[in-house]
C-alpha cells in the first residue's frame, strides 16, 4: 500500500507555534528533533546498517526495529529493502509498535541468507520474494520448517524438542532435548558429582508465531522432568531465516526450586544443559572435531588422527585430514599406515569446561572407562564446537560462553554410530549452583531491628524475603547443518557469529527523526568547548564501567550484564559484599543511561553492554513465577536478596528500547507479563515497615504512588497499547484514567500518591491537597515515560500536573511553598532532575528554567554529582593494593553516573543551544 499523505488540513498556527518551540530549544548549533505535528514529517528511505564489520556472515538471519515519524505510514503498508548496487533483498516486516491514531510507529524487518555486509535501503514498496523461502507445516505429528536449505522437525509433545535436522536427505541431528541435573544435597567443598538425578525436557505447549516466508519462530514451553516431578519451567523458540543452514535458540528457564539458608538439602542444580545426536556415517578417519578456543582459533583433530604418526600415510592425506576434507581411498596410502589403522587410538569423547572467566580446559577419551588426556586450553572459549565428517556434521555454539560461567561442551561417542553434544549452560563440573541466603539474619526478627540493618549496611532483610523462586535468566545458541566439514575459514566466521549476532540497526538519525522515546536525545555534538567536554566527560564514564566489567571480573551466569553500585575507596574495591551497595539493579536507571547513550551514537560497543544489561536485569532481578511475580529487587548482594520488592526494578521502561529495536520476543514476554502487575500491590505492602496505621490491602483502595510505581505501571500499560497486544485496550484505559486522575489531584504529581482502584483503573482523588515529593519518584524512567506520553496523548492538565513538577522540583523552598503552601522537605538528586527543568523549559520557552537546568547540571548542591571539577581521571592499582591490575576512579558512582549520564543526554538536545 502506498504511505499516508501528509495531512493537509493542519492549522498554519499550530505548525507555526511548533516551529518556533523548535527554533527556541534549537537556539545554536543544537541537533535535537523538532517536535513537530502529527503527519508533517516525511518517510524517507532508511539506510540500515551492521553493528560491528562483517555483515551477517554465518548467522541465519538478523531482524531490526525501524521507527516512523507519526502519520507516516498505515498500519498495513509494506515494505522493501535494497542492496547499495539497487539489487532487492527479500524481507519480511510486520508492525511491532502505533501511535495513537494508528499509523506505524514501529516496524520489524527480518533478512536472511544473501543479506551480505553492506548497508541496506529500507523504503515503503513491495517486498522481493526469497529464492529458498521459509516454510511450517504444522499438519503431521511434528512441526516441519524447513529453510529451503536445511528442514527441521519440532515435537508437539514428549521430551524431544527437535526431533530431526536434515539437509536435503541427509539426517544431521536428530533428538534434540534439554537435560537438567538435580544435585539434592550439598556440602561445602563437596563436587558430589555422583550424587545428582536426571531431569529432561517435557513439552507442555508449542506455538508457531511467525511462518515465514522470510523468517519463522516457534515457541516452545514446559518443564524438565523425571517420574511424577516437573520443575524448572523452560521456554525456547526456535529461529530459522530463509536460505539458512543454521537455526537460533533462544532459551530460558526459571527457577521454582527450593533451597533454604542454612540447609544442606534442596533444589541444587548440577547441570543445565540442550543435547542432540548426531549420525556419524562416515569412517573414523573421515570424522572430526571442532573445539572452538581463543578468539577464532579451534582445536582440529580426527576421531582417527593418522597425522603424527611414526610411519606416514603421505602429505595429501595428512593435510586432507587437517583441512576436514574426505581422504583419499587408504590404498592409495603408505601401506605401513593402512596396515596398522587398527592399532591407533579412537578419540570419541572431548570435553572443554569453561569453569571460570580466566580459564578453560579441553581433554579427550578413547571412550567411557578409560582415562582423560589433556589436550590444551587457554583462558576464554569461544562457546563453539563440532561433530560431524565428511558427509555432513553438526556445529553448535553457546552465545556468552566465558562470561556466563560455569559453562561446557561435551562430545560423547564420536567413534560410534551415534554422536552425543551437549551444551552445558551450567556446567557439571563446576560446584552445583547455590542459590541459599548469604547470611543467617543476624538477628533481624521485626521491623525495627531490619531498619537498623538497612541504616549501617543499606540492606533492607527481611526473614523468607532473599529467594531466587520465581527469577530467571535466558541463554542464545546456534546451531548449523553442513553437509561436510566446513573448511577454517568457514568455522572462523561461525564462531564470530556466535560470540557477536550480526545485527542490523537503524542509524540514530532515524530514530531522531521519527521523534520516538520522548525526542529526548540528540546526535553527539562537538561544536562547542562547553560539549566537546561533556561528550568526553560521557565517553569517559562508559569506557570506565567497561573496564571494570574486565578487571572486577562481573561476570557469571547470574551476575553477567549488571554492574555494582558504590565504590569502596579504602578497599579499592566496589561493594560487592555490603548490603544494598553491592549489584545495582537498575538502581536510578543506569539501563536508561545506556541505551540513550547507544541511540544517539549508534555505537556497537554501547549497544552490546545495554543489551546484556537488558538480558540480565529483565530476568534475574524480577520475579517471573510465584507470589511477587511482576515485581523486582532493590539492589543488593544477591540479586534476589533484599526486601524489597518493587514495581521500579520491574520497570518495563528498561525493556522497551531493547525490543523496539531489534523486535526481541522474549523481551516482548516480559513486557506483556507486566500488564497486570497491579494486582501485585494486593500481594505486598511496598511501604509496611515504615507505616503507622493498620493497612489491609482493599482492591478498590490500594495506595500507590505517582512516581516509582506508576512509573512502572504505565510502562507497561502504554507498551502493550503500542505493541496492540492481546490486552491492549483495558491497558489504553488504564493509561488514560491515571493520567486523568493523577491530573485531577490537588497538586498533580506533588500530591505523592492516591488510592488506586484495580476495577475501574482510576485513582481516587484526594479531598485536600498534600505535598509529598521524593528526590526518587522520577529518576526511573518517569522522566521518560511522560515525555512519551505527553507526545502522544493531548491531555492538557497532565500537561500542567507534569510541568509543574518538573518546574517545583529544582525550585527554592520559598518559590515551592509560595506554589504549594508548602516546600518539598530535604531533597537530592539535583544534577539528574535538572533534565526535568530542561523538559517543561522547551515546553513552556522559559530561559530562565533553560538557565537552571544548565546551573543545576554544572553546580548541583549534591556532593556526590559529578562537575567539572571533578577529577575526571583514573588511578592505577596494582599489587599488593588490588586483587589485579587495573585502574580505579574512587570518585565515580552508579547512582552519580546513571543521572550525569541522562541529564547529559537531554540537556544537550533539548536546551543545547541555551548553553551558558
Amino acid at each position: 500500500m502506498s504511505p499516508i499523505p501528509r495531512r493537509s488540513l493542519l492549522k498554519a498556527a499550530a505548525v507555526a507555534g511548533a516551529a518556533a518551540q523548535f527554533s527556541w530549544a534549537l537556539g545554536t548549533n543544537a541537533q535535537a528533533a523538532p517536535r513537530a505535528e502529527a503527519g508533517t514529517a516525511d518517510a524517507d528511505p532508511v539506510t540500515l546498517d551492521w553493528l560491528e564489520d562483517g555483515g551477517l556472515g554465518a548467522a541465519p538471519g538478523s531482524t531490526v526495529g525501524v521507527p516512523w515519524p507519526k502519520g507516516a505510514y498505515d498500519k498495513d503498508q509494506s515494505f522493501s529493502l535494497t542492496d547499495a548496487d539497487g539489487k532487492e533483498v527479500p524481507v519480511q516486516s510486520w508492525p511491532t509498535g502505533y501511535w495513537p491514531d494508528g499509523s506505524l510507529k514501529w516496524t520489524a524487518h527480518a533478512v536472511g541468507a544473501g543479506a551480505g555486509s553492506a548497508k541496506l535501503t529500507l523504503k515503503a514498496g513491495t517486498p522481493a520474494a526469497p529464492g529458498k523461502r521459509v516454510t511450517v507445516d504444522k499438519s503431521g505429528g511434528s512441526i516441519d520448517v524447513s529453510t529451503g536449505v536445511i528442514t527441521a522437525k519440532i515435537g508437539k509433545s514428549g521430551s524431544t524438542l527437535v526431533k530431526s535436522v536434515r539437509r536435503g536427505s541427509t539426517e544431521v541431528a536428530h533428538t534434540g532435548r534439554l537435560v537438567l541435573l538435580r544435585q539434592p544435597e550439598i556440602e561445602d567443598g563437596d563436587q558430589g558429582a555422583e550424587k545428582y538425578e536426571r531431569f529432561e525436557s517435557v513439552i507442555a505447549d508449542v506455538e508457531v508465531e511467525q511462518e515465514g516466508p522470510v523468517r519463522a519462530v516457534v515457541r516452545i514451553d514446559g518443564k524438565h522432568r523425571k517420574g511424577d516431578r516437573g520443575w524448572l519451567p523452560f521456554s525456547v523458540r526456535l529461529y530459522f531465516y530463509a536460505g539458512a543452514e543454521s537455526f537460533r535458540m533462544v532459551h530460558t528457564i526459571t527457577y521454582d526450586g527450593d533451597q533454604e539458608p542454612g540447609k544442606a538439602s534442596g533444589d541444587f542444580i548440577r547441570g543445565i544443559g540442550v543435547r542432540f545426536k548426531v549420525p556419524m556415517r562416515d569412517a573414523a578417519y573421515d570424522r572430526h572435531i571442532r573445539i572452538g578456543g581463543e578468539g577464532t582459533g579451534l582445536l582440529r583433530e580426527a576421531v582417527k588422527g593418522i597425522t603424527g604418526l611414526r610411519r606416514d600415510p603421505g602429505a595429501a592425506v595428512r593435510t586432507a585430514q587437517f583441512e576436514g576434507g574426505k581422504l583419499p581411498d587408504p590404498s592409495t596410502w603408505d601401506q605401513r599406515v593402512t596396515t596398522r589403522l587398527q592399532y591407533i587410538p579412537e578419540w570419541g569423547d572431548y570435553t572443554l569446561s569453561q569453569l571460570s572467566a580466566d580459564g578453560f580446559t579441553v581433554r579427550k577419551r578413547t571412550k567411557k572407562g578409560h582415562g582423560w588426556i589433556g589436550a590444551g586450553g587457554g583462558r576464554r572459549a569461544s562457546g563453539f564446537g563440532y561433530v560431524g565428517g565428511a558427509s555432513g556434521g553438526f556445529a553448535f555454539g553457546l552465545r556468552d560462553f566465558w562470561e556466563k560461567f560455569p559453562a561446557q561442551l561435551d562430545i560423547r561417542g564420536a567413534h560410534t554410530d551415534t554422536a552425543e553434544v551437549t551444551l552445558w549452560l551450567w556446567s557439571p563440573e563446576a560446584q552445583p549452583m547455590d542459590l541459599r541466603f548469604y547470611h543467617d539474619g543476624m538477628g533481624q526478627d521485626t521491623y525495627p531491628e531490619q531498619l537498623e540493618g538497612l541504616n549501617i549496611t543499606y540492606e533492607d532483610y527481611e526473614p523468607e524475603f532473599g529467594t531466587p523462586y520465581g527469577i530467571a535468566r535466558t541463554s542464545e545458541l546456534l546451531f548449523w547443518a553442513h553437509e561436510s566439514t566446513p573448511g577454517a575459514e568457514d568455522m572462523a566466521q561461525q564462531v564470530e557469529a556466535v560470540r557477536t549476532p550480526p545485527q542490523l540497526a537503524a542509524p540514530p538519525k532515524q530514530l531522531i527523526k521519527a521523534g520516538v522515546f520522548g525526542r529526548l536525545f540528540s546526535e553527539p555534538d562537538r561544536s562547542t568547548t562547553a560539549k566537546a567536554k561533556i561528550e568526553d566527560h560521557l565517553d569517559f564514564l562508559f569506557t570506565y564501567y567497561k573496564d571494570q566489567v574486565e578487571q572486577r571480573r562481573w561476570y557469571g551466569f547470574w551476575d553477567y550484564g549488571d554492574i555494582m553500585h558504590t565504590y569502596d575507596p579504602s578497599r579499592h574495591q566496589w561493594c560487592y559484599d555490603v548490603g544494598g551497595y553491592a549489584w545495582d539493579n537498575s538502581e536510578l536507571s543506569p539501563d536508561l543511561w545506556l541505551w540513550f547513550a547507544y541511540m544517539r551514537s549508534g555505537r556497537a560497543d554501547i549497544f552490546r553492554f545495554a543489551e546484556a544489561m537488558t538480558r540480565h536485569t529483565g530476568e534475574v532481578d524480577v520475579y517471573h513465577l510465584g507470589k511477587w511475580a511482576g515485581l523486582g529487587t532493590r539492589h543488593g548482594v544477591q540479586h534476589y536478596a533484599d526486601s524489597a520488592k518493587q514495581q521500579r526494578i520491574a520497570n518495563t521502561t528498561y525493556r522497551r528500547y531493547y525490543y523496539f529495536l531489534t523486535a526481541d520476543e522474549r523481551v516482548g514476554d516480559l513486557m506483556h507479563a507486566n500488564v497486570d502487575s497491579d494486582e501485585t500491590f494486593l500481594v505486598l505492602d511496598p511501604i509496611r515497615k515504615i507505616r503507622t496505621e493498620p493497612y489491609t490491602p482493599d482492591r478498590n483502595a490500594l495506595s500507590i504512588g505517582f512516581g516509582t510505581d506508576w512509573s512502572g505501571l504505565v510502562s507497561a500499560w502504554l507498551t502493550e497499547w503500542e505493541r496492540r497486544g492481546p490486552k491492549w485496550e483495558k491497558a489504553k484505559a488504564r493509561v488514560l484514567s491515571t493520567m486523568e486522575t493523577i491530573a485531577a489531584q490537588p497538586n498533580g504529581f506533588v500530591q505523592g500518591s492516591a488510592l488506586y482502584d484495580l476495577d475501574t483503573g482510576k485513582f481516587a482523588v484526594a479531598d485536600k491537597a498534600v505535598v509529598s515529593v521524593s528526590h526518587l519518584s522520577s529518576m526511573f524512567g518517569l522522566v521518560e515515560l511522560n515525555a512519551e506520553l505527553l507526545d502522544q496523548i493531548d491531555m492538557p492538565k497532565f500537561k500542567e500536573a507534569w510541568l509543574d513538577y518538573c518546574r517545583y522540583f529544582n525550585a527554592t523552598k520559598a518559590e515551592q511553598k509560595a506554589r504549594y503552601g508548602s516546600d518539598f522537605g530535604s531533597l537530592l538528586l539535583f544534577q539528574g532532575h535538572s533534565r526535568l527543568d530542561a523538559y517543561a523549559a522547551v515546553e513552556a520557552e522559559d530561559d530562565k528554567l533553560a538557565a537552571r537546568a544548565w546551573r543545576q547540571f554544572y553546580n548541583s548542591a549534591d556532593t556526590w554529582d559529578y562537575k567539572e571539577s571533578t577529577d575526571w581521571s583514573t588511578k592505577k592499582i596494582e599489587g599488593p593494593t588490588g586483587l589485579v591490575p587495573g585502574s580505579e576512579a574512587a570518585w565515580v558512582s552508579t547512582n552519580a553516573t546513571a543521572l550525569y549520564g541522562l541529564a547529559a543526554i537531554q540537556n544537550l538536545a533539548l536546551v543545547g543551544g541555551r548553553m551558558p
